[in-house]
């Protein structure tokens, strides 16, 4: 049954809507980017950057939003302060703004933000140049909110090579380093993300953890054949590790400007892995031009819409939308107490 675009939004108001990646804390902390103002999207062409608001997380029906912090590694030294520029100025506008944001880091806390009328915020680490080649950098943003590390971005870094960019290399999978992250990553509840890792590199992530791992945004390379893409046997992986798979808004990666491809991706994802694995990863915000129908967060019904149009029953839905997110929280819980650096 095909949903109304107001079915959808009643749907989004009774579940937990969870965006795994969306750039917007760069935005704050290097622009003034104010998060509790409505911004209006930028012409379709140019739509780049300017998609994830307060208000307009609520009209998207979003509970919470996983704020990504990532960092340009030339030279590697300097990510760890920019990391925590990006949660200085997240941590600023949930001060500023208690009543419409609130720090969360466990499934039970969404929940209990939902319920009690405010929208979740999560952090992630986009790269591990983050850590400046020092496992000990991972408990303190652990402590300040840090739910994943996405062990690579587009370079090299100690822990191993990316899919494309600087220092790849498909041959070389994670260093000594890079296994030591993986443990650390579980003993203080952060959960290992690869996206943007290389293909050795994500095989060996994975036989060194234990806990269910996520690939926070990307396509499949079963839809649009890319760099960027997953493949079946990576999307069978994470699966049978429990993890999940957010998928990306981006043209570029979806092979389509259609929310169709959108679509497209995540039915992919269930043909070959079942409907345990799909989540949402937008890269809103992250210098990517989003698909027709999905210019900004507030779109998000019309993707509810669309999966419905294609035959998705409520029951799966609701775990795309959010309930496999939510489940890789509870399976992973946090580690110690929410803190300032140094807590």
């Amino acid at each position: 049954m095909t949903l109304s675009l107001d079915e959808a939004r009643a749907l989004h108001d009774e579940c937990c809507v969870l965006d795994l990646h969306a750039d917007t804390a760069k935005l704050m902390d290097k622009l003034g980017y104010d998060l509790a103002m409505r911004h209006d999207p930028m012409p379709r062409r140019i739509n780049l950057i300017g998609h994830v608001d307060v208000p307009r997380l609520r009209e998207g029906g979003v509970a919470g939003q996983f704020f990504s912090f990532w960092t340009a590694p030339y030279p590697e030294r300097g990510c760890a302060r920019s990391v925590a520029r990006q949660l200085d100025a997240l941590d600023d506008a949930i001060a500023r703004h208690p009543g419409e944001l609130i720090w969360t880091r466990s499934g039970a806390e969404v929940r209990a933000a939902k319920a009690a009328g405010r929208i979740a915020a999560l952090g992630g680490i986009e790269g591990g140049q983050a850590l400046e080649g020092q496992l000990e950098a991972i408990e303190p943003f652990s402590r300040r909110g840090v739910r994943y590390l996405g062990l690579l971005h587009f370079s090299a870094n100690a822990i191993g090579r990316p899919a494309k960019g600087k220092g790849s290399d498909g041959s070389v999978g994670l260093t000594a380093f890079g296994r030591d992250v993986v443990r650390e990553c579980e003993r203080c509840g952060v959960i290992v993300d690869l996206a943007h890792i290389n293909r050795r590199g994500f095989f060996d992530a994975l036989e060194v953890g234990r806990n269910p791992p996520m690939v926070s945004h990307t396509g499949v390379v079963g839809v649009h054949r890319h760099w960027r893409n997953i493949d079946d046997e990576q999307l069978r992986a994470v699966a049978d590790r429990g993890g999940c798979v957010g998928v990306i808004f981006a043209r570029r990666y979806l092979g389509s400007a259609s929310i169709d491809a959108v679509v497209d991706h995540v039915l992919h994802i269930i043909d070959v892995a079942g409907d345990d694995l799909p989540a949402l990863g937008s890269d809103f915000d992250g210098f990517v031009v989003p698909p027709e129908g999905l210019e900004d967060v507030a779109a998000l019904p019309n993707l509810t819409v669309a999966l419905s149009r294609r035959g998705v029953a409520p029951r799966v839905l609701e775990k795309i939308l959010g309930g496999n997110v939510l489940r890789v929280l509870d399976a992973v819980p946090p580690w110690g107490a929410l803190g300032a650096p140094g807590a």
